[in-house]
């Protein structure tokens, strides 16, 4: 059995889990962005995995890949504050539907799956080399 099947799994992992680390600080970089209507406020990004099939068969061969990132249905949050420069004609200001919390959650499920497949990277490669040793 080949090796490389294993590093193509886990740097289609890597991948998975980087686009989801720069969506989560999308998030939390927008979370106090405030708009004066609803349509302009910043929302909630989340990736979409899919598996990676084997186009021949179309089973599972292992990897992952992001089929979209799509945003939050949850509701923003409408704050009565008419002192505020951006507050529509009857006082309110909308703020992103993110949740802090949730995306601090995700950020650490994330960069502990990235760590694990560089955990498998490695091991892969000093199996790789112990490997080419046996031959010496």
């Amino acid at each position: 059995m080949s090796m490389f099947p294993t590093l193509d799994i886990s740097a289609s992992a890597m991948h998975a889990q980087t686009v989801r680390l720069n969506t989560i600080a999308s998030n939390m970089a927008n979370v106090d962005s405030v708009s004066s209507n609803a349509a302009d406020t910043y929302r909630s990004k989340q990736p979409v995995f899919k598996t990676v099939l084997d186009e021949e068969s179309g089973l599972p061969m292992g990897g992952v890949r992001v089929d979209d990132v799509v945003e939050s249905k949850a509701p923003l949050k409408m704050e009565y504050n008419p002192n505020h420069p951006s507050a529509n004609e009857d006082g309110y200001i909308f703020r992103p539907n993110v949740n802090v919390v949730e995306e601090m959650a995700n950020m650490l499920s994330a960069s502990r799956s990235y760590e694990t497949n560089i955990e498998v990277l490695n091991t892969s490669k000093q199996l790789l080399l112990r490997t080419i040793q046996l031959g010496k």
